[in-house]
């Protein structure tokens, strides 16, 4: 693990939060939708999102 300061910490901790609450976000939107085309996109996006909170966790480590 890089040596992070505890505001890099702590800003690191807060967009993975961030980025979490956008999966969760966009999974239940694709959940309630109807159209096969939105839905698909809303997954789309919510897995994007998902590789950012992985990338944002690859620093912690």
């Amino acid at each position: 693990m890089a040596n992070l300061t505890t505001k890099e910490l702590t800003a690191l901790d807060d967009q993975i939060r961030h980025e979490q609450v956008l999966v969760k976000k966009y999974q239940a939107m694709a959940c309630l939708c109807t159209d096969a085309k939105v839905q698909g996109d809303l997954r789309s996006i919510a897995d994007k999102h998902q590789k950012h909170c992985d990338t944002l966790l690859g620093f912690l480590q």
